[in-house]
């Protein structure tokens, strides 16, 4: 998929740097008018993310999907409170990918998805915060040869996907996690990427 979005050393070059992290993010429009995939069960793939990793607010967990729409990895970490910056957002969610599951860029077409649930206060309605998160989803997953998948918020009024206008009150930002269905097969161990001020750093050393 082409955003017509420079990219992030270009802009540093030619922008401020505020001009240059207010381009890093998507409206809504621009979201639902890329061909995100829809998820057949988002529910199902929500309460399996809230069990696993029990996110609280400014919680990121991204996941990786195979076509069935199996979690084949996961990962978790918490988000400093400073201005959200797609950028960052985007190393920070690669370096998570590097870490879980192996890169897809020998293949010519992307097989896995990879979706993101942000837990966050304030309402279900979308925020700059919530168009730099998917500006950073989507690049970390072209980066990582994955399909770019749904972005899910959770708060207090429940959880959405955003630009497809599904959503449901549980789980939600305050909720207990559900029990993990007996049917799936046995949880993959959550892995959580320690505090976000080590990873940002990180990711803004590369």
């Amino acid at each position: 998929m082409t955003f017509g979005f420079a990219s992030s050393s270009a802009a540093s070059l030619s922008t401020p740097a505020s001009d240059a992290s207010a381009s890093r993010l998507l409206e809504p429009a621009e979201w639902a008018a890329a061909g995100i995939p829809l998820l057949r069960n988002p529910r199902e793939v929500v309460s399996g993310l809230h069990a696993r990793h029990h996110p609280k607010p400014l919680t990121a967990v991204v996941a990786v999907l195979d076509p069935d729409e199996r979690l084949r990895a996961s990962a978790s970490f918490t988000r400093r409170a400073t201005p959200a910056d797609g950028w960052m957002f985007r190393n920070a969610l690669l370096a998570q990918l590097r870490r879980v599951i192996p890169h897809d860029l020998r293949r010519r077409t992307p097989v896995r998805t990879a979706v993101l649930l942000y837990c966050r206060q304030g309402d279900a309605r979308w925020t700059e915060e919530d168009g730099a998160w998917m500006w950073g989803l989507r690049d970390a997953c072209t980066l990582h040869g994955l399909r770019c998948g749904a972005y899910i918020t959770l708060t207090h009024d429940g959880w959405q996907v955003l630009g497809e206008g599904r959503g449901g009150r549980r789980p939600n930002a305050h909720s207990a996690p559900e029990p993990l269905a007996t049917s799936e097969a046995p949880p993959l161990a959550p892995r959580t990427g320690g505090p976000v001020s080590e990873v940002l750093s990180r990711a803004a050393a590369r």
